[in-house]
């Protein structure tokens, strides 16, 4: 019986590590593809039956899409329009979930869930009022007309995700630094706000990873090259009569290194971020 239940287990495990690896297969052979075909000429990226690795190495889409295609400057205005939407989101979320978590307040049932509905809330219904309204302000074309939008679709979810995990914070922490004499703002910043790293970790990625890769709003609000994106400028590589695919895909490795980069410096902290929330909601 023992032998019997032993073999049904390791047969599980063995079909979880084959599905495991499936999957694995499937998620990494574009990301493959993508970093191969970035170093091939044309002829070779269009050729039939694929190469799985170059032929001739080259570097010149990559010159290609920092020369003629200004990737250089659509990665600073990804870069800046993200960084400041993520250290604002941050700074508004903390406190947010922070009072959520730990004031009393009327109606914090509605509030939580009035701010995962709005989270989920599709850009695309509100990106036509969006820009009339920035149009009037005479904020389009500018980053502060990104920044905003930004801000207010990636609020709600961070709020969400800060309270979760502040949930978790022993209460007793606070006490004892009230009556060690702290008030209730140094509480919070020295006390509640280094515990609260790998929330704020979770959020600040996905934030970062929102805004980065974001199309929509980033194409209607800002049409000149000046302000365009990663996102919006790699969508117009393209000419009427040639698509550049070993530009594209020099520029989408370059835009894709600060997402892997974020995320595997701080994997540890966003599953800890992540499921503490699954467990403290």
């Amino acid at each position: 019986m023992r032998n019997q239940t032993t073999r049904g287990w390791r047969r599980y495990v063995n079909v979880v590590n084959i599905g495991a690896l499936i999957i694995v297969v499937l998620t990494t052979a574009p990301l493959y593809w993508m970093a191969t075909a970035s170093f091939k000429g044309a002829g070779e990226i269009s050729a039939s039956p694929p190469t799985l690795l170059p032929g001739h190495p080259t570097t010149g889409n990559y010159a290609d899409a920092f020369g003629g295609n200004s990737l250089g400057r659509y990665l600073f205005n990804s870069a800046l329009v993200s960084v400041v939407s993520t250290v604002v989101v941050l700074a508004l979320a903390f406190f947010a979930g922070y009072a959520l978590a730990r004031l009393p307040m009327r109606g914090r049932g509605p509030i939580m869930i009035a701010l995962l509905m709005i989270s989920v809330f599709p850009a695309i219904a509100v990106v036509t009022p969006l820009y009339l309204l920035e149009r009037s302000a005479g904020m389009l074309n500018s980053y502060q007309g990104l920044i905003i939008p930004y801000i207010a679709f990636n609020l709600p979810f961070s709020i969400w995700i800060l309270r979760n995990y502040l949930l978790g914070v022993p209460r007793a922490l606070e006490e004892a630094a009230t009556v060690d004499g702290a008030g209730p703002l140094r509480t919070v910043l020295s006390v509640i706000l280094p515990l609260a790293r790998p929330g704020l970790f979770t959020a600040g990625v996905f934030t970062f990873t929102a805004t980065w890769a974001e199309f929509l709003m980033a194409l209607t609000l800002n049409s000149e090259d000046s302000f365009r994106t990663v996102p919006v400028g790699m969508a117009l590589f393209s000419s009427q009569y040639t698509v550049p695919y070993g530009t594209i895909f020099a520029g989408a490795m370059v835009a894709t290194v600060p997402i892997a980069i974020l995320v595997l410096v701080f994997r540890r902290s966003v599953i800890s971020g992540m499921t503490s929330g699954a467990v403290k909601g």
